[in-house]
């Protein structure tokens, strides 16, 4: 049995928890009303993302849990914009949630999140589709950036 902490979305809401502390902590009012419409915006585009993202990778009969090896490499679609759009969103949803709680303070929460993201997840997965597509993947990480 896997650790909690080997499930991405665990370290999502630790992050979110961390967020609205901060803005409880730390009332600083910045964003205000626009703040709610604005993260909220930022927090759908995030899901969204991510929807698109297990969509496409359903389509192409492929996991999207970290810890196992994929049996396709996905390219095309959101895949053509970043290599992880599904943590990508994870980290939209979460800038969503510093303007929504208007938690300026969060805001250092959200590299801290990508920083740990791609320690504890990205590397091994970018190291095991590399083992497993060779050159395809090679390719298409040259041209397509890690996060955005």
């Amino acid at each position: 049995m896997r650790n909690i902490f080997d499930l991405p979305p665990v370290w999502l809401l630790l992050s979110l928890a961390s967020v609205w502390s901060m803005g409880k902590l730390l009332p600083i009012q910045v964003f205000g009303n626009l703040g709610h419409w604005l993260g909220a915006g930022i927090a759908i585009l995030g899901f969204g993302l991510m929807a698109l993202a297990v969509w496409k990778m359903w389509r192409a009969h492929t996991t999207v849990v970290p810890h196992r090896s994929p049996s396709t490499l996905v390219t095309s679609g959101v895949f053509g914009i970043s290599r992880n759009p599904i943590y990508l969103g994870d980290a939209l949803v979460l800038l969503g949630a510093v303007f929504y709680f208007d938690a300026i303070a969060g805001i250092v929460i959200v590299p801290l999140f990508m920083k740990i993201i791609t320690t504890r997840f990205i590397l091994a997965e970018e190291q095991r589709m590399q083992d497993l597509f060779g050159e395809k993947y090679t390719s298409w990480i040259a041209g397509v950036r890690r996060w955005f």
